[in-house]
């Protein structure tokens, strides 16, 4: 049994994993990690694997094709996303045209929210995988491959006849330390030097320690769609022996990424990894996204052990904003982490939201205060994105505030994000405005200019992440993709 993992093309550098996908303005672009850890599983059991990302290595699927060569795939898995659905299910028919023996299925947060949706706008797909599928592509491929009825497999949905079919619904991994560590698949199938954070050292592989995420935010879509806010860990010892098979067979490798949606959503997990890197000698820079509100000696184990950065979803300086969007967290926690990071020596790349409920130009203007006061490594301004599966996607569809009607415009031409929603404070031009606007205004300070100049002198690899990041920005500025005026 021979199964595809097909990352399909779209719209060039198209970072189809990223929380919000799309083509980002500081170049950062994604390992498919949900995909390569499926890809890996299904290795480990036994079957024949091929992963290619057409985004990454620049391929058209005339290349895919050359590239397979006399290999034919019994089934093939295309991953998607909301903005790229229509063309993503595209290419999925393009592979059972020219395979018409392959068993064509479509994974990810989009399909697994609109399954029926979705199977009825993808001719020649066969089916969709709702949710972590992991082991619903094994279980297939095997009813497949024992001709065995794939109406028994669960987490699928299916055509039968002129309606679809749910089949039974299936239960979260428990263990994912049963999984195989996600960066061997990268070491067998990707070229690592294609994936790029404009905030991380390069090169850097992105890893997953948990699954889940205990906290309501109500935009999040992964904790959702995905995993049903069902927060698991895989064992301290299982994280900490795949960082040292990176440093010993990836030695390129700068940084290492854990692409938790919340990786202090346990401290004692966090406690446990840190102290057997440290026990370990485990020598290598890692970054994480947390919540803005971690303890200080936690932070100062993290630093101890390594952590470089941190990613910080802070979405607003107005504690009625973060009320309204479920955030559980107090502005006074923020000025406090902000504080206790910066005294533990750990860089942050901060992330503020516009267009949450309730948000309006002066709640804005409190967000960008708090992020001057704050005065982040860096920091992102991001209209909100609402995806089918959340809260906020229920939220806005309800309230009438949706203005595009399908979904290829969420993003522009050129793949950057569109904003999709009007509120009655504030329009979707007005919000784009105002995010470049800040955007601009907050990394163009003087003072934040020094700040990063002072810190490529200490630190010349900094310097050179920095200038990365740098000549993007500027090009999409000066090619007017970024706001030139006031808003």
């Amino acid at each position: 049994m021979k199964i595809l993992f097909f990352n399909p093309p779209f719209k060039g550098r198209f970072s189809r994993t990223s929380r919000s996908p799309a083509v980002t303005k500081g170049g950062t672009f994604y390992f498919p990690i949900w995909l390569a850890y499926a890809a890996g599983y299904a290795h480990q059991e036994g079957f024949d694997v091929r992963l290619v990302d057409g985004p990454a290595q620049g391929l058209s699927l005339p290349d895919v094709w050359e590239r397979l060569g006399s290999w034919i795939p019994d089934l093939a898995v295309v991953d998607t996303s909301t903005p790229s659905i229509y063309s993503d299910v595209a290419a999925a028919a393009a592979i059972k045209a020219r395979f018409p023996g392959s068993f064509v299925m479509v994974v990810g947060t989009h399909p697994s929210a609109t399954p029926e949706e979705t199977l009825g706008i993808a001719e020649g797909v066969d089916a969709v995988a709702l949710g972590e599928y992991d082991q619903t592509i094994v279980d297939l491929a095997r009813a497949l491959d024992e001709k065995k009825p794939v109406r028994e497999v669960a987490g699928l949905c299916l055509h039968h006849g002129d309606t679809t079919l749910l089949t039974p619904k299936r239960g979260l991994i428990e263990n994912l330390d049963a999984l195989p560590f996600v960066s061997e698949v990268y070491a067998r199938h990707l070229d690592i030097r294609d994936y790029f954070f404009a905030a991380a050292n390069y090169p850097l592989v992105q890893i997953i320690t948990g699954r889940g995420c205990p906290y309501h935010c109500f935009f999040c879509v992964y904790p959702q769609v995905f995993h049903s806010r069902r927060f698991r860990t895989r064992s301290p010892e299982n994280v900490v022996a795949e960082m040292a098979y990176i440093t010993q067979n990836l030695p390129q490798v700068r940084e290492i990424g854990i692409e938790d949606d919340c990786f202090t959503a346990n401290y004692s997990h966090v406690r446990a990894i840190c102290t057997l890197i440290l026990e370990r000698n485990i020598k290598i820079k890692w970054y994480c996204n947390v919540r803005g509100d971690v303890k200080p000696e936690l932070l100062q184990l993290m630093k101890q052990a390594g952590c470089r950065l941190v990613t910080v979803g802070f979405e607003s300086g107005s504690q009625k904003i973060l009320d309204n969007m479920n955030k559980g967290v107090k502005l006074e926690n923020y000025r406090r982490f902000v504080k206790d990071v910066q005294t533990a020596g750990i860089m942050v790349h901060g992330c503020m939201m516009v267009g949450n409920p309730g948000d309006t130009s002066a709640t804005l203007a409190e967000s960008y205060q708090f992020s001057v006061e704050a005065n982040c490594d860096s920091m992102q301004f991001y209209p909100l994105y609402v995806y089918p599966g959340t809260e906020a996607y229920d939220w806005a569809k309800d309230k009438g505030y949706l203005r595009v009607a399908s979904y290829d415009q969420w993003l522009t031409e050129d793949g950057l994000h569109n904003c999709v929603l009007d509120t009655p404070e504030l329009s979707a031009d007005q919000m784009v405005a105002l995010c470049d606007y800040y955007l601009k205004k907050y990394h163009l300070r003087p003072k934040y200019i020094l700040k990063k100049l002072l810190q490529g002198l200490r630190n010349p690899m900094e310097g050179y992440r920095t200038l990365m990041s740098a000549k993007v920005f500027f090009s999409k500025f000066f090619s007017g993709q970024l706001s030139r005026s006031n808003p």
